[in-house]
């Protein structure tokens, strides 16, 4: 039984307009301001959208979350505002948002509408902490060759979760993250989620964190 469905992603920023716009046009969204300066990018579907949130802090370390995309050519993105990081090291292609957050890029001769392909973890433990994800998602962790994914999660409109292994620990606040619905919030506490912070006057929905210390916010209906 599932505890938890995929509900949206959400993205920091210093210069949300910037960043937004950026990712819109990168993700095939729609991008709409709201009052408060954040943007909302939007798509068919209620679990196409990307908040994007400005915060103080920049980018200062290498991000353990990260969106694979599809893209005609690794050209299209950089003409909209990426750098180059590595080009030459893998398959995929590895920039830099305007910010400096990571993402790769995967080249294909047809491009869907909708361009987030794979949305990619960086952990200590990659069975582990793709098996707790299952668990609460209510699908079945793969692995292989030392890394782990979850695919076809029910209402996520890409393709896979993926988590891999790195050697250097979480330091930071990940700069993106993903929202979960859930209907009894303390089966997520019970199952190993911690609380970073409660429901309150000012935000409508939890802050925990994962196994791995991955920060994720839980809504309730």
């Amino acid at each position: 039984m599932a505890l938890a469905t995929f509900k949206d992603l959400v993205i920091d920023a210093i210069d949300a307009p910037r960043l937004g716009e950026f990712w819109a046009a990168v993700l095939g969204l729609e991008a709409t301001t709201l009052d408060d300066g954040d943007l909302l990018l939007s798509g068919p579907t209620d679990a196409h959208a990307v908040w994007v949130n400005r915060v103080p802090e920049p980018v200062t370390v290498k991000q353990r979350v990260h969106l694979d995309v599809h893209a005609h050519s690794v050209d299209d993105v950089l003409a909209l505002g990426a750098t180059p990081a590595d080009l030459e090291s893998f398959a995929w292609k590895v920039l830099r948002d305007p910010e400096g957050g990571e993402l790769c890029v995967f080249p294909r001769d047809e491009v869907p509408s909708y361009r987030l392909y794979e949305v990619v973890v960086d952990c200590h433990d990659p069975r582990r902490i793709a098996t707790w994800w299952g668990d609460a998602f209510g699908v079945t962790a793969q692995h292989g060759d030392g890394y782990s994914w979850l695919e076809r999660l029910p209402g996520a409109p890409f393709e896979s979760l993926v988590f891999v292994p790195v050697p250097e620990p979480k330091t930071v606040k990940n700069r993106v993250h993903w929202d979960v619905t859930v209907g009894d919030l303390g089966l997520l506490t019970g199952d190993g989620a911690t609380v970073l912070r409660e429901q309150d006057d000012v935000i409508g929905w939890t802050v925990l964190a994962d196994p791995e210390g991955n920060e994720f916010c839980a809504f309730t209906p």
